[in-house]
């Protein structure tokens, strides 16, 4: 299995997928997509071949190319189902997509880095109004993941059951995000000692953004 990953080191999506690669065991090659540099590489025609909506991530596996994290890390499931992202049981595996897409459907697109050049550029918003925007949805979309916790934990230290899941490798690159924007996680104590958890597992610190090889200091 020949793996390539377009990423870039502070994209949370690309977070995600990376995170997912690292505790399926998958080596992969990354391909490095600067999001800002030159009107941002993401942007090149010969990237658009490969992924026609230009967004970070993108999953090469022998040729052929995948994109959008969460649709990524369940192909990765699939074809590599052990140890499991997904639960057995129907209703829980649900449970851990809502959880997850509560993420990746709902807090980080109106967060994404676009959104907030819009906010900056044509709506004309100082850093001061997009941080607020930040934090405010991120806070919004927190309320509903720590109540989830706090129902389907089993032991304080994941998301859902015992065992990471696919909420997890969600929930760790917004706290991430939450963390550079200084929000307010005092409000979220399972959330936070959850994703305090994840984070000193080896599959998460190896994917954090300043572990990557494109990482900018």
């Amino acid at each position: 299995m020949t793996l390539r990953l377009y990423s870039y080191w502070r994209s949370s999506a690309a977070f995600r997928v990376r995170i997912a690669l690292n505790i399926k065991g998958l080596g992969y090659e990354t391909v490095s997509m600067h999001l800002l540099r030159n009107g941002g590489e993401q942007r090149r025609g010969d990237y658009l071949e490969l992924n026609p909506q230009g967004l970070i991530p993108a999953l090469e596996d022998d040729g052929q190319v995948l994109s959008q994290s969460l649709a990524i890390c369940e192909y990765l499931e699939e074809i590599h189902p052990e140890p499991p992202l997904l639960p057995r049981d129907a209703r829980d595996r649900a449970t851990v997509r809502a959880m997850a897409l509560a993420v990746a459907c709902d807090i980080h697109p109106l967060n994404n880095l676009r959104v907030l050049a819009y906010l900056k550029g044509p709506l004309g918003q100082d850093e001061q109004a997009v941080a607020h925007w930040y934090r405010h949805w991120i806070s919004e979309g927190f309320v509903a993941l720590e109540a989830w916790i706090g129902r389907h934990s089993a032991d304080g230290r994941h998301s859902f059951g015992s065992a990471v899941t696919l909420a997890d490798v969600c929930l760790v690159p917004q706290v991430y995000n939450a963390r550079r924007f200084d929000t307010d996680l005092a409000p979220f104590p399972r959330l936070r000692a959850v994703s305090e958890h994840l984070e000193g597992l080896p599959a998460f610190a190896a994917a954090r953004p300043e572990a990557q090889p494109d990482a900018e200091t």
